[in-house]
């Protein structure tokens, strides 16, 4: 016999583990992709290579911390949780949905070019900060789409996973932009 709301409890549970595997997976296989990979350092994007590519790289980068940002302003909104705002119209889940896929969309190119061009390297803290961030980064995004798709979860789990996404956008802006920015140094070092 089982105790009252434990076969409850058992499938959320299951389901949280099963997005976690997920999520871990799809980290776990980009992280050994990377490893496996030798870096192409003349790899372009968008046509671009060595410091163009970089500058183009901190550009988009920057446009998704600002995305990043317009996420967490709308879901504050969206769970009422952003002081004065009122009650969110319709409109704001939509544009939390649409903003969610123009930073996924913004990040791929970025992703692959460090991906191809990089790959994974643990050479030093930042850069290990920077690689281990961006392959977290998928993980997050799939436990997070995962997360929004299921049905009776705990109400912490989504913005739980949302919060992670957006402080691993701030960690790769901060390990790649800011350290392109300030003269290929992390400010303090």
């Amino acid at each position: 016999m089982t105790a009252p709301g434990a076969t409850g409890r058992r499938p959320t549970t299951a389901r949280l583990a099963g997005i976690g595997v997920a999520a871990a997976a799809v980290a776990v296989a980009l992280y050994v992709a990377g490893r496996l990979h030798t870096p192409d350092y003349t790899f372009s994007l968008f046509g671009r290579v060595g410091l163009d590519a970089l500058m183009l790289k901190s550009t988009l980068a920057s446009i998704a911390l600002g995305v990043a940002a317009l996420q967490v302003l709308l879901a504050l909104w969206m769970y009422r949780k952003l002081p004065l705002a009122g009650s969110p119209p319709r409109p704001v889940r939509l544009a939390h949905r649409i903003t969610g896929f123009a930073l996924f969309a913004l990040t791929v190119p970025i992703a692959l070019h460090c991906l191809i061009a990089y790959g994974v390297q643990l050479t030093s803290i930042r850069v290990a900060v920077h690689s281990l961030a961006g392959c977290f980064f998928y993980g997050a995004f799939v436990a997070k789409i995962l997360l929004v798709q299921s049905q009776r979860l705990p109400g912490w789990a989504l913005p739980v996973a949302g919060g992670a996404l957006a402080v691993v956008v701030v960690v790769l802006w901060y390990t790649s932009v800011l350290w392109y920015y300030n003269g290929y140094r992390l400010p303090g070092t």
